[in-house]
Order: structure tokens, then C-alpha cells, then sequence
């Protein structure tokens, strides 16, 4: 596949012209994005916070308002025609079937090394005391969750079964809760954002993913602090984390190496928790993989990307196969001795 250079943005970019989506479909998109997600977890701010029995399932809508403004922009300003929708996204056709399936792979086995790295980070800074033979911090909070005297396995077992169960659940419940956001983060915004330069799209759309996951942390997930400071924790963690998930889109085409990523980062958030030892208080802002050890590990991740020309390589997806072949037979009335093209 042939690739040509975008004076813009420095980098590669696909060989056929993909829409342009204007300033108000974009503008459109994100006063949607912002105002649905508002929305949806309004009666959180209404009652008990974070401590109301159905803040989950909120919050699970919450992560489809970015798909549902996809939706709205594209049905009622149709910025992109009707056929090229799916491949602008990023989710039709998947071909080439290689490229896509293995970054895929790398997006859903990659982000647990990345929140273990961070991990690690977090204990060499001093951040984080772990215990790493009896597991004792992991051993109280599942102590805590069951009635007093209820036997359980080993809690090396336990982490060996839900290590195991990472790449599973960021493959099917994860990242089906995780394609609400990319489809419209990676899957519009990022491609819609890339005619001001490859860069702009990747940190401007991981600020503004950032930005909007303030109405929950406003009620402290995430980070404890119902303030400003966790809004800004979690916009600069969106914004490393948004460049890798970017890259995926970006150096395969599709949306989908995305997604699984999302859903595997989310799946193996908590690591951490495995490790730390009973009666340390880690700081969340400080060991999580949004917070600054995760900082530290996606910064050496990008640099790397960067030194070895990743953020060039912008291939498109390959046209889909003709679902019937080409005609070899002269047309009716004509003469078949006649050489082509006459």
C-alpha cells in the first residue's frame, strides 16, 4: 500500500483523501460528549455520590455518550457520506486482517506490562510499599469483603487466577464498555482533529477525554479528590495514555486495537493492589497507572515510538475485496476477435 507524506502533519497519510470534517460538526460532537456524559450521572450528584447502589451502571452509560454524539453528528449533520462512515471510523472493513489482528494482539496483552511497570515505578520512587510474600494488603481487602471466617484459597492463587483472567475480560465485558468511548475519541475525534498535524489530534483529543471524565471525578473516583487537582490528574493521564491508544489507531487504521487496549488497561487498573502491604496508604495520584508513575512509564513508551518512527507510519485500511469478480467475457454484440480497448 502506498503512503503519502502530509506536509501538515509531518507524517504518513493515507494514499485516498478522507473527509474533512468541519470546526461546528467537531464543536457539535464534544458540546454533546460533554453535556450527555453530564447527563447520565446526574443523579449521582442528586444523591449519595459515588456511595448510590447504581453508581456503576451510570457510569457504564456515561461511557457510551461519546458514541451516542458520534450517532447525533452523523445522522443529523452528516459530515462524512454515508459510505465512507465505517471506514472513517475505523470499523469496516478489517483488512488488512494481519495488521489489524496483531496490533490488536498488542493492544489487549500490552497495557497489564504498562500497569505493571507502573507498579514497579511506584515502588523504586518510594511511593508504594509492597509485600511481596504474603501478599498482605491484597489478603485484607478480600478479608473485608466476605463474612468474618469464610475460608479462601491462597491469595497467590487468587492473583494467578485474575492475572489469567485479564486478557478474557479486556476482550469481551471490558471492552465492550470501552467501544462507547473509542468510538468516538479514537474512532472520530482523532481522525477528525489530524488536519492540524498528527500531534495536535493526539494530545488536544487526550485533554479534552481528560476534561470529560470530570463530572465522576468531581465525586472523587478515581484519585479521592473531589477537586480541580483530580480533574488535572486524570486529563494528564488521559493524555499519555490517549497518545498510545492514538498510536493504535493511527498505525493500524482501525478502531478496534483501540478498544481492546482500553478495555485491557481497564481490566488491570488495580494491580497494584495486589502488592502493597497492610497498613501502607499509597497515594492514588502517585501509584495509579493515571497518575504519575503511569505518567513516567507512557512517557518512556512515546519516546520510544517516536525514536523508532512509529507516529509516520499512517497506513489506511485496505479496500474491501468486489463481492463478485470482474467479467473476462466481451460485452453483448461485440466482436470477440477485436483486441482490447478498441
Amino acid at each position: 500500500m502506498t503512503e503519502n507524506r502530509n506536509p501538515d502533519a509531518g507524517t504518513a497519510a493515507p494514499a485516498a483523501e478522507a473527509p474533512r470534517i468541519g470546526t461546528g460538526a467537531i464543536l457539535t460532537y464534544l458540546v454533546l460528549a460533554f453535556g450527555l456524559a453530564w447527563l447520565a450521572v446526574l443523579p449521582l450528584w442528586l444523591g449519595a455520590g459515588l456511595r448510590e447502589p447504581y453508581a456503576v451502571p451510570l457510569m457504564s452509560v456515561m461511557m457510551y455518550t461519546p458514541a451516542i454524539a458520534v450517532l447525533l453528528v452523523l445522522v443529523v449533520l452528516r459530515p462524512i457520506p454515508r459510505g465512507a462512515r465505517l471506514r472513517f471510523l475505523g470499523l469496516w472493513p478489517l483488512r488488512p486482517v494481519r495488521r489489524v489482528v496483531w496490533m490488536s494482539v498488542i493492544g489487549l496483552l500490552v497495557p497489564p506490562l504498562l500497569v505493571l511497570a507502573s507498579t514497579a515505578v511506584a515502588v523504586l520512587c518510594g511511593w508504594l510499599r509492597v509485600d511481596l510474600v504474603g501478599f498482605s494488603g491484597f489478603a485484607e481487602l478480600l478479608a473485608a469483603k466476605v463474612p468474618a471466617g469464610t475460608p479462601l484459597p491462597p491469595t497467590g492463587v487468587l492473583i494467578a487466577a485474575q492475572a489469567a483472567s485479564i486478557p478474557v475480560a479486556g476482550a469481551t465485558v471490558n471492552a465492550v464498555a470501552a467501544f462507547g468511548e473509542e468510538l468516538g475519541w479514537r474512532g472520530f475525534l482523532v481522525p477528525a482533529l489530524r488536519r492540524w498535524g498528527t500531534w495536535p489530534a493526539l494530545l488536544v483529543s487526550g485533554a479534552i477525554w481528560g476534561l470529560w471524565h470530570a463530572p465522576i471525578i468531581l465525586l472523587g473516583y478515581n484519585f479521592g479528590r473531589a477537586d480541580l487537582g483530580g480533574v488535572l490528574l486524570m486529563t494528564g493521564g488521559c493524555v499519555v495514555l490517549g497518545m498510545l491508544f492514538g498510536w493504535l489507531r493511527l498505525r493500524s487504521a482501525s478502531i478496534w486495537p483501540a478498544v481492546f487496549a482500553h478495555g485491557a488497561f481497564n481490566a488491570s487498573a488495580a494491580m497494584y493492589l495486589w502488592f502493597f502491604a497492610a497498613g501502607s496508604d499509597p497515594d492514588p495520584a502517585l501509584v495509579l497507572p493515571l497518575g504519575v508513575s503511569g505518567w513516567i512509564v507512557g512517557a518512556v513508551v512515546i519516546v520510544v515510538l517516536i525514536a523508532t518512527g512509529q507516529f509516520r507510519r499512517q497506513p489506511a485500511l485496505a479496500a474491501d475485496r468486489p463481492r463478485t469478480p470482474p467479467s473476462t467475457l466481451p460485452p453483448v454484440g461485440a466482436d470477440p476477435s477485436a483486441p482490447a480497448g478498441t
